[in-house]
Order: structure tokens, then sequence, then C-alpha cells
């Protein structure tokens, strides 16, 4: 059986969300703060300059990769749930794939004061629990839906 239009861009939303699953939260944040020095450290004043300079480009780099990513996976399981909801012979829930859609949602704004930069990547840090579990359930309910 050759797949349908729908299956194929509901495939490609679903591993557009588990590459933001494994990239987005676990590349540049963990990376910029592994070793970074206690505040009564003498190298704290330098590295935090450091990070204070390289968090807006990584940030920058970051959202132009991430976003149409993000982007795309919504308006893919917003096409799926257009054409689950006018389908007559598909067993897929559109809701569902809504719930998927929303789940795409920006998660973050970036700082951009950089005497603050270490206090606001770890609390990006943080958040990156949000940003792992968000695509994961988008992800786990379009594959759910794709099965049936």
């Amino acid at each position: 059986m050759a797949p349908t239009w729908q299956s194929i861009v509901l495939g490609s939303s679903i591993s557009f969300s588990f590459t933001l699953v494994v990239t987005q939260s676990f590349m540049t944040v963990p990376a910029l703060l592994v070793d970074f020095p206690n505040h009564s450290s003498p190298n704290y004043a330098e590295r935090a300059t450091l990070l204070g300079r390289q968090w807006p480009h990584c940030w920058a780099v970051g959202n132009m990769f991430f976003r149409p990513i993000s982007t795309l996976g919504a308006l893919g399981y917003a096409y799926s749930s257009y054409c689950a909801s006018h389908s007559a012979t598909t067993s897929m829930d559109w809701r569902v794939l809504v719930v998927a859609a929303l789940m795409h949602e920006a998660k973050g704004a970036y700082g951009t004061h950089q005497a603050g930069a270490e206090a606001l990547l770890r609390k990006w840090r943080k958040w990156n629990i949000l940003r792992v579990i968000t695509p994961t359930i988008a992800g786990c309910v379009a594959m759910w839906q794709l099965c049936l």
C-alpha cells in the first residue's frame, strides 16, 4: 500500500519533533555551561564575560535552526489534522493532531544582558525539560495516530 500525502507529511512532522528533542535540549546550553567555574573562582569573571559574548550568537544560530523545524512540524501536524477532519476513510482523531501542533509553540526568549548570561543560561537549562517533553509528546501522540 502506497503512503498517502497525509502520512508522509505526518511522518515528517514526527521526525521534526524527535529532532528537536535531541538537538534543542542537549547541545548548546549544556556545552556552554560545562566546567563553568563557581562565583568564588578567579576564572569566574573571565568565563562569565566570554559566556555573555557567546550566548547571543549561539541563540541566534540555534533559533535560525530550531524555529523553522518547529514551524514545519506545527504546520505538518495542522495539515494532517485538517486532512483527518475532512476524511471519511481515516481513523485518525484530528483533535490529537491539533494538540501535537500546539506543542510546537515558541518556548523561550533570549536575554540581551551580558552581565546576567550565566543566570540566563542556568534558567534556560532548567526550561530544557519543557523543550524535551513537548516535542516528545507531540511526536508520540502523532505516531500513535499514524499507527491506527
